[in-house]
């Protein structure tokens, strides 16, 4: 029977996609002056674990550079070195480079190998550069196994002989080993190389470790006479206290061996802190409440997208279905058929209840967004020799996954844009009475049934009058008398800049028109305030779902439309008075001493209406990017959930319609475009 091998590879590739976003978390939070011994174990389990499975499905150029990163952090670990700066930077260009190489096995992309060849001769210098332990005055990190320490009471001694096997492979094999205990090499006549290996592991341990690099026949462990050595010797009489003592470490109540530890950093540091915080150039002490739930276990199961959209398709045809039965029961006798409608009541309530569950599955948080910034962030802001610190406020608020994939590059443009254009040099926030360090904060939060996304920093804000001089340059039509409002708005206009240097970071102007785009496509507006002097806060609402839509249904003719209810600002009868005919220009309505465009939706998809004068039909005032119109129909039929159906997969992209939903008397109905309705328009 053969063996369907790619399903075990995916499950690698996403666990050790994870694995590298957690190490590079753990990295980006890290006291360098004073590292967590249960942080440096954590990143080091994730390149071990990461080595394993490389080594399971062979791929060994990750297995290679994992092997020389796990040696440097199993150094650093046990206290033989001390953590630097360059280390973090080092171990961050790694987990770049172990992901270059994911996604080239994963998705066939290219892999730069002079890249990779770098960041390999970097970590072994690193490895090499001190081969013996430091003398340190403070207490060495306490490793999370017995096996991690260098003068450990061992209880056995094995010697482990390989015979044919490659010089690298014996170095990896040493190394290996010497994660299990303490080891010293030696060379056979007979040609054999052999470990001798003093450790707590039992010889099942040992084989399994080797048998990811050698063959089993190519492998010999036997046992050998366990000899103490000084050191060992030492550390158990000391662990005796000789006889007569008690150990000198159980002489002090943990308290009192703590207190050191325990009062590192400043009160505000020990107070509660938002989601997660990392500053660029330095690096805050962890929080105790971020350990507590690292060790929980992982009540999660992966499933594939693709069977919770089949979930989600068959809720949505059950809810359609509901409907249907709802409508058919409405014209029955309340009386005779009792026991009928008490039971479709009951299935609506089961329905809408087993709707909102099966929706919630494919929310994710905002986590999944928010984690990919620290680093990005970091690098920035050394990049361009600022201080950023990142803070982070509702990363488990969830979010629809496929708006949450779509808002990843908006979001990417605004972090990007508040360090480059909105936070200043250290120089000229002490010169202006500010802290050299900037903030940005990056928050999410459910607001009725949408969420909201705001980008605030604190840096030197909007510049109106550049803006205006800007705007007036590129013949865009304004005035002084604009609302600042108005003209922050102006930002998003395409190719608008007010960079007085291009450089790659950012000021070309061709990215602020394509955010404000491609939210305003998933349904979300985008709002600015801005304070010379203070900073700026970007504001995106956007709805926590495109599966389910609240909408109006709205008759023309014999068609009935659904117009999301998100852009309705009011309905309303006009009078004749109201309506004025602009020649050539079409007609316009007033509404509250404001003329708005009126748009007749039968002429929009040529349909015989009911109504052609307005003034007999109904107009529903609708909103876009803070422009109103009024949308001319026949009637209001009611408000009510719509299942969203794509239209443009299952048929062609129509203009003026952005889906379709099946009503409950089995009909089709479509979903309005509002935007681009008004953008034809105008």
């Amino acid at each position: 029977m053969t063996i369907d091998m790619s399903q075990f590879f995916q499950v690698f590739f996403d666990e050790a996609e994870e694995l590298l976003a957690e190490k590079e978390k753990l990295l980006l939070g890290v006291d360098i002056s004073s590292p967590d011994p249960e942080d440096l174990n954590a990143i080091f389990r994730a390149a071990h674990s990461i080595k394993g499975g490389a080594s399971t499905f062979g791929l060994s150029d990750m297995s290679d550079v994992t092997h020389i990163l796990e040696s440097l952090l199993d150094k650093i670990r046990k206290g033989e070195m001390s953590l630097t700066a360059e280390h973090v930077d080092a171990f961050l260009a790694a987990k770049d480079i172990l992901k270059m190489q994911l996604d080239g096995h994963r998705l066939g992309t290219p892999v730069d190998l002079d890249a990779v060849g770098d960041v390999r001769m970097l970590l072994q210098s690193f490895v090499q550069g001190e081969l013996k332990p430091k003398v340190v005055s403070a207490p060495t990190l306490a490793p999370v196994n017995q096996s991690d320490q260098s003068l450990e009471k061992y209880t056995h001694c094995f010697r482990v002989s390989f015979h044919h096997v490659k010089a690298s492979d014996f170095v990896l094999l040493t190394s290996e080993l010497g994660l299990l205990g303490s080891t010293t090499t030696e060379k056979t006549n007979q040609g054999w190389d052999s470990i001798i290996l003093k450790t707590n592991s039992k010889e099942d341990d040992i084989s399994a470790v080797c048998s990811f690099i050698v063959d089993a026949e190519n492998m010999t462990i036997t046992a050998e006479e366990f000899v103490q050595s000084s050191a060992e010797k030492q550390l158990s009489e000391d662990e005796l206290g000789y006889g007569f003592f008690e150990p000198i470490e159980s002489m002090f109540p943990p308290e009192e061996n703590q207190a050191v530890v325990a009062t590192v950093g400043t009160e505000q540091e020990k107070a509660s802190v938002p989601d997660s915080i990392v500053s660029a150039g330095k690096n805050p002490v962890k929080k105790d409440t971020e350990k507590n739930s690292a060790g929980h276990e992982s009540t999660t199961i992966r499933v594939g997208i693709e069977k919770v959209d089949q979930i989600i398709n068959l809720i949505g045809e059950l809810v359609i279905t509901q409907a249907m039965l709802t409508q058919r029961t409405q014209d029955l006798d309340p009386v005779s058929n009792e026991r009928l409608l008490s039971s479709v009541a009951h299935l609506t309530r089961n329905t809408r209840d087993l709707q909102e569950a099966v929706m919630s599955i494919r929310m994710m948080p905002m986590d999944y967004v928010f984690s990919r910034f620290p680093r990005m962030v970091r690098d920035l802001a050394n990049k361009l020799g600022k201080k950023v610190e990142f803070v982070t406020y509702g990363a488990s608020t969830e979010l629809d996954k496929g708006l949450i994939e779509r808002i990843v590059d908006p979001l990417t443009h605004l972090v990007r844009n508040s360090i480059d254009h909105g936070i200043e040099m250290p120089s000229t926030r002490l010169e202006n009475g500010k802290s050299e360090i900037g903030k940005l904060s990056l928050s999410a939060v459910h607001q009725g049934g949408n969420i909201v996304i705001e980008v605030c920093d604190d840096g030197g804000g909007l510049h109106r009058e550049k803006i205006l001089a800007k705007a007036k340059q590129s013949g865009l039509n304004v005035s002084d008398s604009m609302s600042d409002p108005e003209v922050w708005q102006l930002i998003f206009a395409p190719g608008f800049s007010t960079a007085d240097v291009v450089t790659d970071v950012s000021g070309r102007g061709v990215g602020m028109d394509v955010v404000k785009r491609n939210i305003t496509q998933m349904g979300g507006v985008v709002d600015i305030r801005s304070a010379r002097g203070f900073g700026t806060t970007i504001t995106i609402s956007l709805p926590l779902t495109l599966a389910i839509l609240d909408g109006m249904s709205i008759k023309v003719g014999e068609e009935i439309y659904i117009l999301p209810l998100g852009f309705v600002v009011e309905s309303l009868q006009p009078q004749s008075d109201d309506i004025k005919e602009i020649s050539g220009k079409g007609r316009v309505i007033k509404v509250r001493q404001e003329y708005l465009p009126l748009i007749p939706l039968f002429e929009t998809f040529n349909i015989e209406p009911k109504h052609v004068d307005p003034a007999n039909g109904i107009t529903v005032i609708v909103e876009v990017d803070g422009k109103k119109a009024a949308l001319f129909v026949d009637d209001l039929v009611g408000q009510q959930q719509v299942v969203v159906k794509n239209i443009e997969s299952n048929y062609r992209k129509i203009p003026g319609i952005s889906g379709a939903t099946i009503l409950g008397d089995g009909g089709v109905s479509f979903i309005l475009d509002v935007a681009a309705i008004l953008r034809s328009v105008r």
